[in-house]
C-alpha cells in the first residue's frame, strides 16, 4: 500500500434546514504576531503557546451556498497573490464536484486580498467564476476605487488591496450588484459589520428554525481574539469600529445560541460561541459524518 504524499481535500458540508452550505479551504497563512494590537506580545505569545500554537497560522475558508435551486460563493480565497499555501479553492471545488460556472452568485464578505483575490485569472483578466453575479455591500468598490485613500496607504497596501481589488473585480464590472442591507440570496440576509473594512459583512444563512451565521473576518486570529475581543489587527480600516462590530456580533452568537462559521476559524470553522468567566469561548463543532 502506497503512503500517503497529501492531504485529503478540504471540503465539509453542514446542512441548514433546506439549504446546504460547503466549507471549502483555501488553505492558510502564516504570520507573527506583530499584527496584533491592544495585546502584549508576550501574552500573546503566551497565550498561542498554551494551545500548542508556535506561531499564527491563519486558516483561509470559502463558502458554498445551495440554496433554491441556485449556488452561491461567499468569498473567493487567494487566487495566486498569497503564496503556496494559500489559492487552493479551484482544487476543493473541483474535489466537491462543483464546477465555477455553475456558480451563479458571489458574494463577497470585504475586499481583501485572501477574499477576493479568487474573482479573476492574474495574467489573462479573465473571469473565474463566467456564469457569477458579483455581490457586496456598496461601501466596499467605493473605497478600494478612492485614489485619495490609496495614496495613503502602505506600499504594499496599494498593490496588494486597491490595485489588485481593482484588478479582480473589473471583469465583473457588468454583473455587479450592491447592497446595504438585506437577504441578498434566497435564505442569505447580509449583516453589515463594518470597520475591518468600509464595507465588512456578514452572513446569516437560514431555513426553518436553522441558521448558520457566517461573520467574515470578524477574528482573524480566533486563539487569541475570542478571549481578548478587544484586541484589533493590522489590516483592520478602522481598529475600534471593527472592535465594535465584533462584540456586537459576539452578543448576538452568544445570546442566540447561533451556529457560525468564519473566514479564519480553524477549517471547517463550523462552531459556537459561549460567554464564559465575563468573556467568551469558541467550541468548534464536533464532525458529522452525515451533516444531517
Amino acid at each position: 500500500m502506497p503512503v500517503p504524499t497529501s492531504q485529503i481535500p478540504g471540503v465539509y458540508h453542514r446542512r441548514i434546514g433546506d439549504i446546504t452550505v460547503t466549507a471549502l479551504s483555501d488553505g492558510y497563512l502564516d504570520g507573527d504576531l506583530t499584527v496584533l494590537q491592544g495585546i502584549d506580545p508576550a501574552v500573546g505569545e503566551a497565550e498561542m503557546a498554551a494551545v500548542f500554537q508556535p506561531a499564527r497560522r491563519t486558516a483561509v475558508n470559502t463558502f458554498i451556498v445551495h440554496s433554491a435551486g441556485r449556488v452561491a460563493l461567499i468569498d473567493t480565497g487567494s487566487g495566486t497573490y498569497l503564496g503556496p499555501t494559500a489559492g487552493w479553492l479551484g482544487s476543493n471545488l473541483k474535489a466537491a464536484g462543483i464546477d465555477p460556472s455553475d456558480i451563479d452568485t458571489i458574494l463577497l464578505t470585504h475586499m481583501h486580498p485572501d477574499h477576493s483575490a479568487g474573482l479573476s485569472d492574474r495574467e489573462t483578466g479573465a473571469r473565474l467564476f463566467p456564469n457569477a453575479e458579483l455581490v457586496m455591500h456598496e461601501n466596499e468598490p467605493v473605497h478600494w476605487a478612492d485614489d485619495a485613500a490609496m495614496s495613503r496607504a502602505t506600499e504594499r497596501e496599494q498593490l496588494l488591496y486597491f490595485q489588485a481589488g481593482r484588478d479582480q473585480i473589473a471583469p465583473y464590472k457588468s454583473a455587479t450588484r450592491l447592497f446595504g442591507s438585506g437577504e441578498v440570496f434566497p435564505g442569505v440576509t447580509a449583516l453589515p459589520a463594518h470597520g475591518h473594512t468600509p464595507g465588512h459583512t456578514a452572513y446569516l444563512v437560514a431555513s426553518g428554525d436553522r441558521s448558520l451565521l457566517i461573520w467574515g473576518d470578524t477574528v482573524h486570529v480566533p486563539d487569541i481574539q475570542v478571549a481578548h475581543p478587544e484586541v484589533t489587527i493590522a489590516f483592520d480600516t478602522d481598529p475600534e469600529r471593527a472592535a465594535a462590530s465584533r462584540l456586537r456580533l459576539f452578543d448576538m452568537a452568544a445570546s442566540d445560541r447561533l451556529l457560525i462559521a468564519g473566514m479564519h476559524l480553524h477549517f471547517p470553522a463550523f462552531s459556537r460561541l459561549i460567554r464564559e468567566n465575563g468573556g467568551y469561548r469558541l467550541l468548534p463543532e464536533t464532525w458529522d459524518q452525515a451533516f444531517e
